[in-house]
């Protein structure tokens, strides 16, 4: 054979396997298929966040977690590992991404060879975990069966029960309830530990696990007990599972004659087209001022925010910037027309559950005093995510960029410590909304002062602080109410009401929902029933005392306090009569009209918010004579 003939094949070789390897295809060879798959799982996510995060990345400390991670997926006690792939305590820099590459793989190979009891898929996406560990809490694994879940929700439908979760320290945490779900009727709060599930212990679950366990066919119920921060009692469901309803905006409607109000519970592929389709009725009923309600909304899709945010500007309007160490990344995005509401008064409901897609709308709106924030300060999620998918389908999310209000200001809270502390910081802040506020402009550097379009002053580093502070209503006493809620007495209450009597319900009311929000009431039979039912479900009446009492599961209520308290389960009921009568969105305004302190506080604040566009007028004039 000539050299020619040996040489030429042996380049072409050569060749292929260095374009594969420059695609972040390198098919080491291993073992079986099985190896190799999560070998090239472990390597496409190295790459991606190599390329792809925003901050400066150490490929030694991705590394070193790497190995961490197989470590612990090692299940038998006491492992030799001294002197092995695995020692922790002798590992050396590596030199590139492909020496990085052949040690992990040699790592893996000992694991699988001399620990035949270890999954090696679970120990790869160990290895994963460590690795995104060292990043930012927004960049972080999803197993295949979560990503399924995750558009679903922003997309689609399915049956269970209604809840966004995270594992924390091996236990179930609600980040929130589903809006309108099942889980979110019967009151279970963000922050919410779920520790059994049908009276077997959830402690320890996976989120595989989660889902098999609380997923299932509707109508079908799963009883789960929860633990509840600063409640010392632990708290009984039983969830029936339903559809969960996924459109995004809850309800819209006519406060008053001139007065809207918009409520979106997330941003995702839907949300724009929801919110014209709703602020084009509300045009048509003759709106005149719009309050937009973003609270407890935890954000979505950046390009569905912007979208929102247009709509309250004209064009040419600066609503957000992003910035990150990859200039593909970096983009400063106008408004590209005159928005449907450019030229009305707005005032946006925020709390600590809105963040990131819900900051950047709060924030545009703030920073060119084009409205006013209401409320209480916002979550603090500067932070852009791209999702990659995996081999297996499972994804990772890595953040790409930080995201900038028009005023230059990142709203970003740190991040340093545990991603339990930084998760429920919301949960540490202190009670009253105005001391917190001002604790936190104090701790904030001169760096993180910002100004908006009429000079107002406005800070980074932590959220949005709302231009008007309303607290949260603690005074009020939620015993009795919440009794009932978890109990689901009110849902029983009304699915029996209606039972007796809903077609003649509906053959009064059916088409008169206005006339129902304000002039309904229930009777004294409706009253004796519903005492009956909550006795039922384990209240005990008592004629001594002047308050509740709860202990050993028992739950005691005086005659006198019963009587003062109950009209605020009523006022949960109509809600729940509406939803059932009307749909979930008539819920909403029911609810409104009792339960919502920061909307009631909002209508008494329009000579404010239209007083901003003056302020802007002024501060224009003033630098226009200055540059003259």
């Amino acid at each position: 054979m000539s050299l020619k003939k040996f040489a030429i094949p042996q380049l072409v070789i050569l060749l292929l396997l260095s374009a594969i390897w420059i695609a972040g295809a390198d098919d080491i060879f291993v073992k079986n298929g099985y190896h190799q798959d999560n070998l090239h799982k472990y390597l496409q996510v190295q790459r991606r966040v190599l390329d792809n995060y925003f901050g400066e990345t150490d490929l030694n400390t991705l590394y070193k977690r790497s190995i961490a991670g197989l470590v612990k997926s090692i299940t038998e006690e006491n492992p030799a590992l001294a002197g092995t792939p695995l020692d922790t305590t002798q590992i050396t820099a590596v030199q590139n991404f492909r020496d990085s590459y052949n040690r992990f793989e040699e790592a893996y190979l000992f694991t699988a060879n001399n620990f035949p009891e270890t999954d090696m898929s679970k120990a790869v996406e160990l290895a994963i975990k460590e690795m995104l560990s060292t990043l930012d809490p927004h960049s972080v694994y999803i197993e295949p069966e979560d990503s399924e879940r995750i558009q679903e929700q922003f997309a689609g439908r399915f049956q269970g029960i209604g809840i966004q979760f995270n594992i924390i320290q091996d236990t179930i945490t609600v980040i929130t309830p589903i809006s309108g779900g099942p889980s979110d009727q019967l009151g279970i709060m963000s922050g919410d530990r779920i520790i059994t599930i049908d009276d077997t212990s959830a402690v320890g679950y996976t989120n595989e696990d989660v889902l098999r366990r609380l997923r299932g066919e509707k109508g079908t119920s799963v009883n789960v007990e929860i633990m509840r921060p600063r409640n010392p009692n632990i708290m009984r469901f039983s969830i029936v599972r339903d559809d969960i309803p996924l459109t995004t905006v809850d309800t819209h409607y006519m406060i008053d004659e001139k007065t809207g109000y918009i409520k979106i519970n997330r941003f995702a592929a839907t949300t724009h087209e929801e919110f014209l389709a709703s602020a084009s009725d509300l045009a048509r009923q003759g709106m005149e001022r719009f309050i937009l309600d973003l609270r407890n909304n935890p954000g979505g899709y950046l390009t569905q925010a912007i979208a929102i945010s247009e709509e309250f500007f004209p064009r040419g309007t600066k609503i957000v910037s992003t910035r990150s160490r990859h200039a593909r990344f970096n983009q400063n995005v106008e408004s590209r027309r005159d928005g449907l509401l450019k030229d009305i008064p707005v005032i946006v409901l925020v709390n600590e559950g809105s963040a990131s897609a819900s900051e950047i709308v709060s924030g545009a709106i703030q920073d060119h005093d084009r409205g006013l924030i209401v409320g209480r300060r916002t979550f603090g999620k500067g932070l852009v995510q791209q999702q990659y998918e995996l081999i297996d389908n499972s994804n990772i999310r890595v953040t790409i960029s930080r995201y900038y209000t028009p005023s230059g200001r990142l709203i970003q809270k740190p991040f340093e410590g545990s991603s339990e502390d930084y998760a429920f910081e919301i949960r540490h802040r202190t009670a009253d909304a105005v001391m917190d506020a001002r604790e936190f402009r104090d701790q904030v550097p001169d760096s993180l002062h910002y100004r908006t379009t009429a000079g107002r002053e406005i800070f980074g580093g932590g959220g949005i602080v709302p231009d008007v502070i309303v607290q949260e209503d603690t005074t009020a006493n939620y015993y009795l109410f919440n009794f009932m809620v978890i109990n689901r007495v009110d849902f029983d209450f009304v699915r029996n009401y209606l039972d007796e009597g809903g077609e003649e319900f509906r053959d009064i009311w059916a088409d008169r929902f206005q006339e129902f929000r304000t002039g309904f009431t229930f009777n004294d039979y409706d009253s004796d029933h519903l005492k009956k039912m909550m006795t039922d479900a384990g209240m005990i009446l008592t004629d001594e005392g002047d308050e509740i009492e709860i202990e050993n599961d028992q739950f005691r209520v005086p005659q006198s306090v019963y009587d003062e308290l109950i009209p605020l389960n009523f006022s949960r009921l109509k809600a729940e009569l509406a939803r059932q009568v009307w749909g979930n969105e008539y819920f909403f305004q029911i609810s409104n009209d009792y339960f919502n302190e920061s909307l009631i506080q909002a209508m008494y604040l329009w000579e404010e918010a239209e007083a901003l566009e003056l302020l802007v007028q002024r501060r224009t004039q003033e630098e226009s004579v200055i540059i003259r």
